[in-house]
């Protein structure tokens, strides 16, 4: 069992409800099962996950959606449980869904793990997509620095030099600056 995955078990032993109904869905090695689960109605948040999760996790496409919705989830331990099984998943839509989640200034406060998702991606929109959020959150006062702090250091991995003028512009920064600075270094030695 994957580290990601125990640890999905493991917050969500508690949250279920009917232990039994949990065990089951973590039993099953029935995809069409599992699928069943993320459109039948009435049934709990964490069954979803555990669904979606696996059939993220075995490359079925029939995840993308609900592992979308818990990427933007206010619960920070569902999102990275779903940008870790969208990586695997490898479904074309994920960079683009990914940097609409984390350009959307409605939902910033949420951004973090859309943001490192598009940073592990390396796909074409992950650097527009970093650039306009970072840009956006340049303000000393922001309260999203955690954000902006995951969109330079996403940057600086990326190494593209289109990054390089907000990357500039985050240098007087008290809590990005000297990330920026290292970011901008990677970019001079790629």
């Amino acid at each position: 069992m994957d580290e990601e995955f125990r640890s999905l078990t493991d917050r969500l032993a508690h949250e279920a409800g009917d232990p039994d109904a949990f065990h089951r869905l973590l039993a099953t090695e029935d995809d069409e099962e599992l699928a069943g689960v993320l459109v039948e109605r009435e049934r709990p948040l964490w069954a979803r996950e555990i669904a979606a999760f696996r059939l993220g996790c075995r490359g079925d496409r029939r995840a993308f959606e609900a592992l979308v919705l818990l990427l933007n989830h206010r619960d920070p331990e569902r999102c990275v449980s779903a940008a870790h099984a969208l990586l695997l998943l490898a479904d074309p839509r994920t960079p683009r869904a990914a940097a609409a989640l984390a350009t959307n200034s409605l939902r910033t406060a949420y951004a973090l793990h859309p943001v490192r998702l598009l940073t592990a991606l390396r796909a074409p929109e992950s650097v527009p997509a970093l650039v306009a959020t970072l840009d956006r959150l340049l303000s000393p006062a922001e309260p999203h620095w955690r954000v902006a702090l995951a969109c330079v250091e996403g940057l600086g991995t990326l190494g593209d030099d289109r990054a390089r003028p907000v990357l500039e512009a985050a240098l007087p920064h008290p809590r990005l600056g000297v990330a920026a600075a290292e970011a901008l270094r990677r970019l001079r030695a790629g």
